[in-house]
């Protein structure tokens, strides 16, 4: 099993749009029980709640679910269970770098880097910017990748 923890500030809009996101790109591809999905922040402001109203917004939009999510804080444990540690922006890799130990194993990095040649080197928070089309735009677009990048190294058939 390949298991992905999407990381945010707060895990109510960028890393909970990605989970849903990427889950949703997982289960057209029959690939939902090879890889297990999950989002965190890394501030605990909005533990317990449900995606932003925005996200949820755009999420319903494009019939995409989110049903029993709410926001966590990142904690130790994810750098041993997880394999790749998703950050949004340089802010949240930083911040996981410096707060936890990482495992030699855990891939950290942002979601932008698995785009060539990119828009944007990180996703722009819709919490602050209030656009949550250019957010999904780039989630979306990142999370293709990402998934191909995974189904390639780990030789996933669906």
């Amino acid at each position: 099993m390949v298991r992905v923890l999407f990381v945010c500030l707060g895990n109510i809009c960028r890393s909970p749009m990605a989970e849903a996101v990427f889950r949703n790109l997982v289960t057209e591809k029959g690939l939902s029980s090879h890889i297990e999905i999950d989002s965190a922040g890394t501030g605990s402001w909005h533990q317990g709640k449900p995606p932003h109203e925005g996200t949820r917004s755009k999420l319903d939009e494009l019939s995409i679910s989110y049903e029993g999510m709410t926001a966590r804080q990142v904690n130790a444990n994810d750098f041993t269970s997880f394999d790749y540690v998703i950050a949004m922006d340089e802010q949240n890799m930083h911040d996981i770098k410096t707060t936890y130990q990482m495992n030699d194993e855990v891939i950290v990095r942002r979601l932008m880097d698995f785009v060539p040649n990119p828009r944007e080197e990180n996703v722009p928070d819709p919490y602050f910017t209030g656009d949550f089309d250019y957010t999904y735009e780039l989630v979306e677009q990142a999370s293709n990748e990402l998934l191909e990048y995974i189904i390639n190294k780990h030789q996933l058939k669906g």
